[in-house]
């Protein structure tokens, strides 16, 4: 009966330890399903337009579920757009922290500088800022440090080659009339020295011209530089002009203007040219730096990364209303010829 009784006591405790061991599996099941449930809110904020910005922020949501995200299941957005006014930024940013977003995408310098105003633990995702060393939002490129990662796009070193192009394809070009914001911020004042610098090398006057990105100043805007009898025209680069692009387009070709422009879209919907970063691209790869900060990777161990993509697009039927003949020279460097 004693060794009857002891198998029964191993038995039972046998029994218990696999019970036990089945009810912490089922723990750690049910905690693992509930961390997979988990939504993660994604905070976007842009100076722009819900209009102007759709075809990057698609970009960037296809992004996201190619990587195995699903909109809606385990992310959404929370939209935010400054609609042309950036003093709106700091007070959207903090309503963006206010909603306890688990990470906030910006699109260039000034909304990020805004975001991290608002707050120094959500992470940041940049998806083309400028300068962001210079405009201290991170340390170095290689360590940023804080909250801030992401994508940054050449601008300024951008715009003087644009307007090389703009030489190179107008030979007789003496006066350039440059688009520009009256409130330039870190990014534009430095694109403004590198195009002043270039203009002089180049041996063309830059006519600067004031204007905020609405209709009715922009058509101001393009009367101006009609009065200074300027050869061609060109733009900062910045979020507010990418907006308004349909409206800038159609304002150089009622002046008969050639106009190089600092993305392919510009010239995707009529514009003359464009040479700049693949946007569509730097939005894809800001993708890439969501999925894996949601996996546990920290915003300062994830390096800055520059664009790696460039384009330069040529639009004949354009050149064609304006009557303009672009040098075969030209055309044979460019990616896109558009006809």
């Amino acid at each position: 009966m004693k060794v009857v009784s002891s198998q029964w006591s191993v038995v039972r405790k046998s029994s218990i330890g696999f019970a036990l061991c089945t009810m912490l599996f089922a723990l750690c099941n049910s905690a693992h399903a509930q961390q997979t449930r988990k939504v993660f809110r994604i905070g976007y904020l842009d100076p722009s337009t819900p209009s102007g910005s759709a075809v990057l922020l698609d970009a960037f949501r296809q992004e996201l579920i190619k990587l195995g995200w699903i909109d809606q299941k385990n992310f959404t957005i929370e939209y935010r757009f400054a609609e042309q006014k950036n003093e709106r930024l700091p007070d959207l940013a903090a309503e963006l922290v206010r909603l306890k977003v688990d990470l906030i995408v910006v699109t260039g310098t000034a909304p990020a500088l805004a975001a991290k105003g608002a707050t120094s633990t959500i992470p940041i995702v940049m998806t083309a800022a400028s300068d962001p060393v210079a405009s201290g939002l991170i340390d170095s490129l290689a360590q940023p440090g804080g909250n801030v990662t992401g994508l940054v796009s050449l601008s300024p070193e951008l715009n003087t080659k644009r307007l090389e192009v703009l030489k190179d394809a107008l030979p007789k070009l003496t006066r350039v009339g440059l688009l520009r914001r009256p409130e330039a911020s870190i990014s534009e004042d430095h694109q403004l020295k590198e195009l002043r610098t270039a203009a002089q090398a180049l041996k063309v006057k830059l006519e600067e011209i004031e204007t905020q990105a609405d209709a009715e100043k922009l058509v101001r805007a393009f009367q101006t530089a009609k009065q200074k009898q300027v050869n061609a025209i060109m733009t900062t680069t910045n979020r507010q002009f990418f907006a308004e692009r349909k409206h800038i387009i159609e304002l150089a070709a009622k002046y008969r203007l050639p106009a190089i422009y600092f993305q392919k879209e510009f010239a995707d919907e009529g514009g003359l040219m464009s040479y700049g970063a693949d946007y569509t691209d730097l939005y894809r790869r800001a993708a890439h730096y969501v999925d894996k900060i949601f996996k546990g990777t920290k915003p300062s161990d994830l390096p800055v990364a520059q664009a790696s993509k460039f384009e330069f697009v040529i639009n004949l039927k354009t050149a064609k209303q304006i009557g303009l003949t672009i040098p075969v020279r030209v055309l044979e460097r460019a990616n896109k010829v558009i006809k």
